[in-house]
């Protein structure tokens, strides 16, 4: 969602059920995807409050920054082209 006014950073939020698995699992689905948006908040031009919910098939166990990275990235190239739509 974009945001109109405020500082012009990405806010990141992060829904992580409890039948992703127990707290080690999800903590380590939230500590990737926080790194992913770490390593690429400088690609986002714009003031965005983005929230990302996991998909329940996902094995915390199998997640890397790699996995991250191939699923995310085609979002944050979705989102770059929206916005100059718009």
């Amino acid at each position: 969602m974009r945001r109109e006014e405020g500082p012009s950073t990405i806010r990141l939020g992060l829904t992580v059920s409890k039948k992703m698995g127990n707290a080690v699992a999800r903590n380590r689905i939230k500590r990737v995807v926080r790194e992913y948006f770490r390593l690429h908040q400088y690609d986002f031009e714009m003031p965005l409050d983005i929230v990302v919910v996991p998909k329940r098939n996902l094995e915390a166990s199998q997640l890397n920054l790699a996995l991250a990275t191939e699923e995310l990235t085609p979002l944050l190239t979705r989102t770059r082209a929206e916005a100059a739509a718009s």
